[in-house]
């Protein structure tokens, strides 16, 4: 286990067709936050062994649309340790994007990825017992 400030996780996904919500294919920002939820659940895991409960967001800022066939990843970095809070900041970037105008399946890599949502959150570790 490792309480250390600037500890951080990162979880990568592909957003299937499925999930576009709006017309050219959007994502609702809700998808980021998700993914949020989850990478601070493995940062929990990772370094007080238990899953934790989400408190909220102080921030959430949508920088980028998010679309159908992007590639997410998502970082949980550690920025602050309480007796039992823990606060932390994410972000999300595109790291490929759909290309539908060079075929159905033509895809790129992005360099530099595009952030599409930054937030800040605190989350709670069981009282040890």
């Amino acid at each position: 286990m490792s309480l250390t400030e600037g500890f951080s996780v990162t979880h990568r996904r592909y957003v299937p067709h499925s999930h576009a919500h709006y017309g050219g294919n959007l994502v609702d920002g809700a998808y980021g936050l998700g993914m949020f939820g989850d990478v601070a659940t493995e940062l929990l895991i990772r370094t007080d062994a238990d899953e934790g409960l989400f408190a909220g967001y102080s921030n959430v800022e949508f920088a980028a649309p998010i679309q159908a066939g992007d590639v997410i990843e998502a970082t949980a970095t550690l920025v602050r340790v309480g007796t039992r809070s823990r606060e932390i900041e994410f972000e999300a970037r595109v790291v490929c994007r759909s290309a539908p105008d060079r075929g159905p399946s033509a895809a790129d890599v992005l360099d530099p990825p595009i952030v599409v949502t930054r937030a800040r959150g605190t989350v709670v570790a069981p009282k040890k017992g």
